[in-house]
């Protein structure tokens, strides 16, 4: 018996040694260790070997069987160093895609800096609040007709004893009344960049948008330091050759008021086939109501200031060199929309 083993073990070693693969490897695995393996068949003979001899057949069958395990270990091992062979480790590796920002919080980061630069803070405030915040105290009464053109959306929520019910804010001119509560006394240099809610959806218009609200208040604070300051945005965000106009028109938190417009920037203001006349329409500005500024705590006799609003993804559509022909576009999930930006 002890002949039979032997001659298995040298077998079995001849044959892994010449082995071409990892698949002739399995296969000799089989052949020897498996459940019906030559070495496995010899385990069940040691039961006919006489007494005093099988214990020490028992333990050349257990060494051969180590033997073989420890072989084809090794063998496979240096089939997968060769097969490493044809690597060259100073190739680059292939990249996983890279993301980027998205393309209103890219404006929203530039609009934020530009506006930095001429001493405006970023102030933030809720994006659901109290309808005092949002219409009465801007000086819409609760019948004020100019309420129907904002399209609330309304908050299920009990209603607050002084500042009534809870909205989705409908402009970030919400933010006004809470800047002048906090500060309580001027000077007040404020922007506040948020999201905004109204129940309009179209090609210009979508339910949830971003507005900034730029507010300032101080002594003397005219119409002039309202121009110069929309036309310094312009300059800087648009382009040296833009620039801005103010066209009369009416908020009800603002006296007088105006619609901004700004130079297209295709034309560059001499009127073309997008613009018409030369100039797009940016947003809404004005002097602060003075009702506004008594609402938010401040002497309407002593303090003057101007706000302006205009929507993030209206005003990034108008950069030149940016062809965004519907504002829905900025919030859809096709990739091949988003990688452009």
């Amino acid at each position: 018996m002890r002949e039979e083993i032997l001659s298995l073990k040298n077998q079995a070693i001849a044959q892994i040694s010449a082995a071409k693969s990892t698949e002739d490897l399995e296969e000799l695995r089989i052949v020897y260790l498996g459940r019906s393996g030559k070495l496995t068949e010899l385990f069940k003979k040691i039961k006919t070997v006489p007494g005093e001899e099988k214990k020490l057949v028992g333990v050349l069958i257990n060494e051969a069987k180590n033997a073989l395990v420890s072989l084809l270990s090794e063998k496979k091992n240096s089939f997968k160093e060769s097969a490493r062979e044809w690597f060259d480790p100073t190739i680059p590796g292939i990249k996983p895609p890279q993301g980027h920002l998205h393309l209103v919080t890219k404006a929203i980061d530039e609009i934020a800096k530009t506006f930095a630069q001429i001493g405006f803070v970023r102030v933030r405030y809720p994006e659901v609040d109290w309808d005092w915040f949002a219409f009465e105290g801007l000086n819409m009464a609760k019948d004020h007709p100019a309420r129907d053109v904002w399209e609330t959306f309304f908050v299920e929520a009990p209603a607050h004893p002084r500042y009534g019910q809870m909205v989705y804010t409908p402009h970030t001119s919400s933010g006004q009344i809470r800047e002048m509560q906090r500060v309580k006394e001027p000077p007040i240099r404020m922007i506040n960049i948020a999201k905004c809610y109204r129940r309009q959806i179209d090609a210009s218009h979508y339910p949830m948008f971003h507005q900034f609200e730029g507010l300032v208040i101080d002594k003397g604070i005219s119409i002039v330091h309202l121009k110069g300051t929309l036309d310094y945005f312009a300059r800087n965000f648009f382009g040296s050759q833009r620039k801005t106009r103010l066209r009369p028109y009416h908020f009800q938190f603002t006296e007088p008021s105006f619609e901004v417009d700004i130079t297209c920037g295709i034309c560059m203001g001499k009127g073309c086939k997008v613009c018409k006349e030369g100039w797009l329409e940016l947003g809404g500005a004005g002097m602060v109501h003075p009702t506004v500024l008594k609402n938010g705590g401040v002497d309407p006799e002593k303090y003057t200031g101007f706000a302006f609003g205009l929507g993030v993804e209206r005003t990034y559509m108008m950069k030149s060199g940016l062809s965004v022909p519907d504002i829905r576009l900025l919030y859809s999930s096709d990739l091949k929309i988003l990688r452009q930006f």
